[in-house]
């Protein structure tokens, strides 16, 4: 464990509805979501951890009883772990101001948004947050065009001057964004309102600059993915696969040859075609003819039959592809049926039960709720 964290204390921002992400997020939450056959907030706390913070406060609101059923007290991952519910969402800075009970008074702290895929140095972000003095240190990231965020202007030293909120393209004076971790003292709390919604970007940092507080922003290069989206969330996927992250959870499973793994129980056909990155899960089956072309994410249970022919998706547990069905650049959530000669492409995404009937295409960013069957039957 770094000294720096030695009883430091983190909360991760997990109250958000996922709604850019639905129907995947239709009967669980974001942040609960797989990558690459864990819950994405696995990855969230083994950063954490890796950076010895193991006392982490959950601020949850949707589907908020998921999160203790997955994690209990955190003791299995060697944490602790405190949840605590918001009945409306509070957005980002009432929801920690929800938390304060939780935090100690004269302590630092650290804050996640619990869809942010990230290899920060922690260690040396908060080398720097106080190595500077700072009240609060935001994490920022750079990118090619800043027109849909908030851009943040900073002298040499890092020193934050300006935010600027989606600028054209033409005007942006900088391409340093928020990237959604922050290093706060204790006294900014006194800032944040109780019992209401509040965002700490439009309120709490743009009041800290205006009263000349020591506000800071952490310059990374580190890796940085907003899942929010379906594209993203597939990006998500292969970047961690490809070995993007300098910190990461490997794939469980055995590795059967390069770049492909499977889990106990799983069968895979001589005369199936597999080229990986490709992960399958506990228990699943690949039959004669079928043809694998990572990267490909399958859950525990799944069942791929004769002729199918699968590229660049993400399914999760107990997936049934048909005889000679075709499935490409999509994701599909639990229990899905894809029937004998039918197709689903095209960022298409496919909710829990849903049963895609023989012949049928799903395409062009199509999204499936859960359940209802497509085709009419």
């Amino acid at each position: 464990m770094s000294p720096f964290y030695e009883s430091m204390k983190a909360v991760i921002l997990v109250g958000g509805q996922g709604t850019r992400l639905l129907p995947l997020t239709a009967n669980r939450p974001k942040p609960l979501i797989p990558l690459v056959n864990r819950p994405f907030l696995d990855h969230v706390l083994n950063l954490l951890r890796a950076h010895g913070i193991q006392d982490v406060a959950l601020a949850i609101a949707h589907l908020a009883e998921n999160f203790e059923q997955a994690y209990g007290d955190g003791s299995q991952l060697g944490m602790k772990l405190a949840y605590v519910r918001e009945i409306e969402p509070m957005g980002t800075g009432g929801g920690i101001k929800n938390v304060e009970k939780y935090l100690e008074p004269d302590q630092t702290f650290v804050v996640f948004n619990g869809d942010i895929l990230t290899d920060l140095d922690l260690t040396d972000m908060l080398r720097f947050h106080r190595e500077n003095g700072s009240l609060c240190t935001i994490s920022l990231t750079s990118v090619d065009d800043p027109s849909a965020y908030g851009v943040v202007d900073m002298d040499e030293d890092g020193h934050i001057q300006r935010f600027t909120e989606k600028p054209k393209r033409e005007d942006a004076t900088s391409n340093w964004i928020n990237a959604g971790t922050y290093i706060l003292e204790p006294e900014v709390l006194e800032y944040i309102p109780a019992g209401q919604h509040y965002m700490v970007e439009r309120g709490l940092f743009p009041i800290l600059l205006a009263e000349g507080k020591p506000l800071y922003g952490y310059r990374t290069g580190a890796y940085w993915l907003d899942i929010g989206t379906p594209a993203k969330y597939l990006q998500a996927q292969e970047d961690l696969l490809a070995g993007r992250l300098k910190l990461y959870l490997a794939p469980e499973g055995e590795l059967l040859w390069d770049r492909v793994w499977a889990g106990e129980g799983t069968f895979v056909h001589s005369e199936a075609r597999i080229a990986g990155p490709v992960v399958l899960g506990k228990g699943c089956k690949v039959g004669p003819g079928v043809s694998i072309t990572g990267p490909v994410i399958l859950g525990d249970g799944c069942q791929v039959c004769e002729g199918a022919q699968l590229e660049r998706l993400v399914a999760w547990n107990g997936v049934e592809f048909g005889a000679k069905s075709q499935c490409k650049e999509c994701l599909i959530a639990n229990d899905v049926k894809i029937s004998g000669g039918s197709q689903v492409e095209g960022m298409a995404v496919v909710g829990d039960n849903a049963v895609i009937d023989p012949g049928q295409r799903v395409a062009d960013g199509a999204r499936v709720q859960p359940g209802p069957v497509v085709g009419g039957r």
